[in-house]
């Protein structure tokens, strides 16, 4: 029985998600305390109720503690299987976090999976859907894992009603990462979309960030631009401008989020300040994507090398949920807040 302090670190539901998944991959039962116990609402709230649901589905696990506001719970994996999931959150809870906790052990199962998966997917303190298949997607087929993720219906805090569809085949041969320095901008595309809106908002959002970027002073050639619009489907009103820079060797994804009686303008300021900031630091891979990159380096075939543009608290205490489990050897050089190195030598 593996034994993990949810208080550690950040101390959020990540520890959770990152422990379901590692419980399953390694089949080692575990248990874990304090679950939130720093948040304002601290226990399993229904996003969190949600990812055991589905872990334990998928491995048909034994559990204990599976309940609102729960401070505890005990999780034994017992046989992985892949097969068609339908998981509905119930609130605006994010999908995407309910897909990363059983993504790993899915893409491991020998044969492919499809798992729906309702609730938000473009919300606050999540990574939306569109980062997954422009961002995370990418790196994780880069590393040989072979998934798609669709947006069926887009669905925005707080009404939710979001719909996702991932189709998981068994990931081959696993490959390291090697992403110590980024090279050279290349390009910088965006997305400007609406859902139940006026596409004058989109025009709006764009013409924002390209004239925030076109202002810039780059040091060397100025990088292509481009930014396209389009309209979201979803049962509700929301808003979303993404920049996606690629530069020789890395990439970093930034986007703003819509919100009842939030300017346009501001969506867009959010992503372009965002990009900014990454682009004055010498990070290869922007602070999300180093974080939820982790666990995948540590089940490759050979040692990882990533510079990360951010050394956040969700890196750190994902390692240390991870040493729990594996022997893999973690080495992040870099002072919290600051840019950093993340070496990964897999055991």
């Amino acid at each position: 029985m593996v034994e993990i302090d949810g208080s550690q670190g950040e101390g959020g539901g990540q520890v959770l998600r990152s422990a379901l998944a590692l419980s399953i991959l390694t089949n080692k039962p575990m248990r874990i305390t304090n679950i939130r116990r720093q948040r304002s609402k601290p226990g399993l709230k229904a996003q969190h109720l949600k990812a055991v649901d589905a872990a334990a589905a998928i491995s048909k696990a034994q559990v204990e503690g599976a309940a609102l506001n729960s401070m505890s719970l005990t999780f034994h994996p017992v046989e992985l299987r892949s097969g068609r999931y339908k998981f509905d959150i119930g609130t605006a809870g994010a999908t995407s976090l309910v897909l990363q906790t059983i993504f790993l052990p899915l893409s491991l199962a020998g044969t492919a999976s499809t798992v729906i998966i309702t609730g938000g997917t473009h919300v606050p303190w999540s990574p939306c859907t569109h980062y997954l298949e422009m961002q995370w997607l990418p790196y994780l087929r880069q590393m040989g894992f072979a998934s798609q993720v669709t947006l069926d219906q887009a669905g925005f805090y707080p009404q939710g009603g979001g719909r996702i569809t991932a189709t998981l085949r068994p990931a081959g041969r696993i490959l390291p990462l090697n992403l110590g320095q980024r090279g050279a901008l290349k390009r910088i595309t965006g997305l400007s979309a609406v859902a139940n809106l006026d596409l004058s908002i989109s025009d709006r959002q764009k013409r924002q960030a390209l004239r925030r970027l076109q202002e810039i002073s780059w040091a060397d050639k100025p990088p292509e631009i481009k930014i396209k619009t389009l309209e979201m489907p979803s049962l509700f009103k929301g808003t979303l401008l993404l920049l996606l820079a690629d530069f020789e060797c890395g990439r970093a994804c930034y986007y703003g989020l819509g919100a009842l009686g939030k300017p346009a303008e501001t969506v867009a300021d959010e992503a372009v300040d965002a990009l900014l900031v990454f682009l004055s630091t010498n990070g290869a891979i922007d602070e999300y994507m180093a974080d939820q990159i982790l666990l995948p380096l540590c089940l490759a075939d050979g040692p990882s090398m990533v510079r990360t543009s951010k050394i956040t608290a969700h890196l750190l205490t994902n390692a240390s949920i991870i040493r729990a489990f594996l022997p893999a050897r973690i080495e992040i050089q870099g002072e919290p807040g600051q840019s950093g190195l993340v070496r990964v030598w897999p055991e």
